[in-house]
């Protein structure tokens, strides 16, 4: 779609909307990510948007989808030749590795998955690697959204701990800390996959 701003022929497309909202959610936070916001960066006005992108929630639909398809995103597949207990772990690592590559991406991965508007599943083919280890489809899901609250759930607090830091309310943050405990929550957890099988 093509639009007039300030005299100049501007080209918007949905992907500009997208790549505009993942910046000023790294740049800015999930609370200044707005159909205003995004449109004051592309030079345009918030009307302009609503071609591309319904609403404020598909708006976050998409920013989400982007962060969650990048390269490194958790929809890889754990190895092959991956043990159980290795394969779960890769992912995971994986999944807390993107959400914590953008400012706030734990919350709004958490947001968009609870509304259910997000067109990319994370959890895809962590899913058919557990179904090759030998898990029920009903099983695998299980796993997966037990896996999902547990990752996001710990990036979301770790993230949160890094803005209170920011602005002063805590005097410190300890990044080792916070990576051994996901090393134990994760311990935990792949300790019992076992007794699934």
């Amino acid at each position: 779609m093509v639009f007039s701003a300030r005299g100049v022929t501007v080209s918007l497309t949905k992907p500009d909307i997208v790549r505009a909202g993942v910046e000023i959610l790294d740049a800015y936070g999930l609370g200044d990510l707005s159909m205003r916001r995004v449109a004051e960066r592309l030079g345009v006005k918030a009307g302009a948007l609503y071609w591309h992108v319904a609403n404020k929630q598909s708006l976050l639909a998409a920013v989400s989808d982007e962060i969650l398809a990048g390269d490194a995103g958790p929809t890889m597949v754990p190895s092959e030749d991956a043990q159980f207990a290795d394969g779960v772990n890769e992912w995971a690592r994986c999944f807390r590795s993107t959400l914590l590559a953008h400012r706030d991406g734990a919350e709004l991965v958490a947001s968009t998955i609870s509304v259910g508007l997000g067109q990319v599943d994370p959890t895809v083919n962590l899913r058919h690697f557990l179904r090759r280890q030998g898990l029920s489809s009903d099983r695998a899901d299980s796993v997966c959204r037990a896996l999902v609250h547990l990752v996001v759930g710990h990036t979301m607090e770790e993230q949160t701990r890094v803005q209170l830091h920011d602005l002063g309310v805590l005097s410190e943050v300890d990044p080792a800390g916070q990576n051994d405990d996901f090393d134990l929550a994760m311990t935990i957890f792949v300790a019992g996959l076992p007794s699934l099988l």
